[in-house]
């Protein structure tokens, strides 16, 4: 229940299960519920997905609204507690993206020495750098953009999963987390669990893949529910410190993209220095590249950034 209109910490631990559990429910909406049949083919499939996710977070966000004892209902206001937000809108992208690219220094030094790798290859063979050539390297950049483009799990990966889940596991989540007067750091370590529960779904998947080899499948979702807990507990903190929905959803879709970090390379040890140095920078820069200084105008008297300590001095003075 709600006393003095603050979320209790049960009922925001139930209303979050309950987004988790919505959020994947809807995608088997119409073949369980609705009894449609099943898509003709991987693209109409994928966009029947398209739509069911889209409506599962439209449809906790509209909960989220009902539920938080936010005082104004401007929409502006209503947006900006959920972090959708256009001012500071540059070091809201390109911060929390620097700070993720990070992490991914082995993976970034291991392609520059295949793409030169590549490159002495050309040139041994006879090849030269030269406007043809450099139009052959456009082509297949502009190639490869078009492919992406059109193809259906590439939306999934970089555009709908990260946007969805996020407004879902982030932004409606942890503004409720928070009002329920759970600590910070155990937002941070909370709202993940709810994350991967959504994930659970892609068992049964695996577990066909592998043969119906139970063993397998719980080693491969094991390791995909621990990454996911990972990676949801810092899109849970750049969420809190920054304040913007868009810093967890850019480094979401950068994650999507490069995958598992590289770590190791036997063809050279500058990958395996660059993880390190990597690493060591990205725990040096986690605090000041996330200051909720650099993406907000005033941060006095308040100690989060999604505007939950205005809600309660609000509902204090009335």
């Amino acid at each position: 229940m709600e006393q003095d209109g603050v979320v209790s910490k049960p009922v925001a631990v139930i209303v979050c299960i309950a987004m988790a559990f919505l959020y994947v429910a809807i995608l088997y909406a119409p073949t369980v519920l609705l009894r449609l049949p099943p898509p003709s083919s991987l693209k109409n499939f994928m966009i029947r997905r398209f739509l069911c996710a889209f409506v599962s977070s439209i449809l906790s966000f509209f909960l989220s609204v009902l539920i938080l004892p936010v005082q104004n209902k401007e929409p502006r206001y209503i947006f900006g507690v959920y972090g959708i937000r256009v001012d500071h809108i540059w070091q809201a992208v390109v911060l929390p993206l620097s700070l993720t690219s990070l992490m991914y220094a082995g993976s970034l030094s291991l392609k520059s020495l295949l793409l030169l790798d590549s490159w002495r290859q050309h040139t041994s063979s006879g090849g030269a750098l030269s406007f043809d050539s450099c139009k052959y390297v456009l082509r297949m950049l502009l190639g490869w953009l078009s492919a992406t483009s059109s193809n259906v799990l590439a939306w999934r990966n970089y555009i709908v999963a990260p946007l969805t889940e996020e407004l879902v596991f982030r932004a409606c989540m942890i503004p409720l987390l928070l009002c329920g007067g759970f600590k910070t750091y155990s937002v941070i370590l909370l709202c993940p669990i709810f994350f991967s529960l959504a994930h659970l779904n892609h068992f049964m998947e695996i577990y066909a893949k592998q043969n119906y080899r139970i063993k397998k499948a719980v080693m491969v979702i094991g390791l995909q529910l621990g990454y996911t807990v990972i990676f949801g507990s810092y899109a849970s903190f750049l969420f809190i410190r920054t304040g913007h929905l868009i810093a967890p959803l850019v480094a979401h879709i950068y994650c999507n993209f490069m995958g598992l970090p590289v770590l190791y390379s036997s063809r050279s040890g500058i990958v395996s220095v660059a993880v390190i140095l990597g690493f060591l920078g990205f725990l040096w820069l986690l605090s000041p590249m996330t200051g909720p200084d650099l993406y907000n105008d005033r941060i006095d008297n308040c100690s989060c950034w999604q505007g939950y300590c205005s809600w309660r001095q609000g509902i204090a003075k009335s």
